[in-house]
């Protein structure tokens, strides 16, 4: 048996010495083994579809773009009025023993960061880093420090302007936002959590998105955010979104996280959209927005069902809700069923993609609108109007001493939603009689005061201004059910 075996074992090393001498003579060189490595010119692809060819990039230099951009980049410091204000206390409200009671709120200190635009002084932040503050200092990357003043707000995008007396600043060209892709990579530079001019790196992980906070400050909201990657915490608020090449490309607005610190990712306001806001508040002091006249159908918050009856599984572009008599939309043939698919060539796909075209524009602007019915496309033109339906210019919406409070009229689409004929709504509380004594919330629409009907600001001013005591406010909350009143003595 070991005979044998030792016979087998010998039989198989001579034929694999036979084999690789064999192959070593009489076959071409193998490059399995040649310490060599051959030029393939074979492609390489990606594993997806298609056959895009992919090639090899140098790396991103940041350096240039950061050194630049913290220049023009400051801190924002800002400190509101103490305040006293009325209210119930929980336990109160469940034994019934007391009334409201009156609490001295102190003044309150806050930080954010801004964007000087112009060499003159203009700096751009948000809405939300100066609403409702008594004063603002701006510290520059040098340490300067001065004392800017606001010359507007737009809570809608939750844009803020700011102007400091000085020349010749350092200071950042805008960027085109629309040439923002996917995987691009962008610097965010701002004064987060207290620290000095801080600069973070991303991608752009997404664009056109729309998470809802503009509504807490606003009731005509316009989100179209930049979304990326990039670090973004608390005091990065109003700083700069910055391209490779130093150009700034969207406004660092608002962050995703479930504590409140950065949690992986952040939102930019696009720089097209700032630019808009950021002119006509130099202009007019308010922005002048334009509006189509019809509501839409978010895809995001539908239903399934709603999806199937409606078509929205098997049409692309923006489902017409309902079209307002009367304005641009309907004038220009427009229908609620219809799909908008482009807006001045410019192909919109969701909610937020077409509010972002639109908000580029000011009422008495012409578009040029395509649209799918009945699967057929069709192109019109339409004549952009103002929240009144016109397309004059507007200014301040009304005097802020009014209790305290700032008050729009209801637009047309909304007087048609709500199916009320007229009245004014809540836009700011302010820190007057209304938020003090009341726990009304923004967005409360007044049909009457003491029993006289609200039809407009003009209205308002007049009961309030001739009152000799307290106010009954009645009216109601858009999307929910019954009258609400309010008790205030001004």
């Amino acid at each position: 048996m070991k005979k044998s075996l030792a016979t087998v074992m010998i039989t198989s090393l001579l034929t694999t010495l036979v084999t690789f001498f064999l192959a070593a003579r009489y076959l071409p060189e193998s490059r399995y083994f040649n310490n060599s490595t051959p030029q393939s010119t074979t492609p390489v692809f990606y594993t997806g579809n298609g056959n895009t060819t992919v090639n090899a990039v140098a790396p991103v230099d940041f350096q240039p773009a950061a050194e630049s951009s913290v220049k023009a980049v400051v801190h924002i410091k800002t400190t509101t009025k103490g305040r006293t204000v009325t209210a119930q206390d929980p336990m109160d409200d469940f034994f019934g023993f007391f009334g409201p009671r009156q609490y001295y709120l102190p003044p309150q200190m806050g930080s954010g960061s801004g964007v000087v635009i112009s060499p003159d002084g203009y700096i751009v932040t948000n809405n939300h880093v100066v609403a409702n503050t008594q004063s603002v200092t701006v510290t520059f990357n040098d340490r300067y420090t001065t004392t800017a003043r606001l010359i507007g707000t737009d809570p809608s995008t939750d844009i803020a302007l700011l102007k400091v007396d000085e020349k010749d600043l350092p200071y950042m060209e805008f960027g085109n936002s629309d040439d923002v892709h996917l995987g691009q990579w962008v610097l965010a530079v701002g004064y987060p959590l207290t620290l000095d001019a801080t600069v973070t790196a991303g991608i752009v992980s997404a664009k056109s998105r729309s998470i809802g906070i503009n509504r807490t400050q606003s009731s005509n909201a316009i989100e179209s955010f930049i979304q990326t990657d990039a670090a973004v915490n608390p005091g990065n608020s109003g700083g700069a979104l910055v391209s490779t090449n130093g150009q700034l490309i969207g406004i660092n607005s608002a962050i995703a996280s479930p504590t409140g610190s950065y949690a992986g990712y952040s939102y930019a306001i696009p720089a097209n959209i700032v630019r808009k806001v950021v002119n006509d508040l130099k202009q007019y002091g308010s922005v002048q927005r334009g509006y189509l006249g019809v509501q839409y159908l978010d895809r995001k918050n539908a239903s399934q069902e709603q999806l199937s009856s409606l078509g929205l599984d098997r049409n692309d572009g923006v489902y017409v809700y309902d079209v307002a008599p009367n304005l641009g939309a309907a004038k220009a043939g427009l229908k609620k069923g219809d799909f908008i698919t482009q807006i001045n060539g410019v192909a919109v796909r969701t909610e937020p993609e077409l509010l972002e075209q639109i908000a580029r524009y000011k009422p008495g602007d012409n578009i040029a609108v395509t649209y799918v019915r009945d699967g057929r496309a069709y192109h019109t033109t339409v004549e952009l109007k103002n929240i009144n339906g016109t397309t004059a210019v507007l200014k301040e919406e009304a005097p802020a001493a009014l209790l305290g409070a700032t008050f729009r009229p209801l637009t047309a689409a909304e007087r048609q939603k709500t199916g009320v004929s007229a009245g004014v709504m809540v836009t700011e509380l302010g820190n007057g009689p209304l938020s003090q004594q009341t726990n009304m919330r923004k967005g409360f629409v007044i049909t009457s005061i003491n029993d006289t009907p609200v039809k407009s600001l003009a209205d308002l001013q007049q009961i309030v201004g001739s009152a000799n005591g307290p106010l009954q406010l009645a009216g109601f909350y858009p999307g929910y059910k019954g009258m609400y009143y309010y008790g205030v003595n001004p």
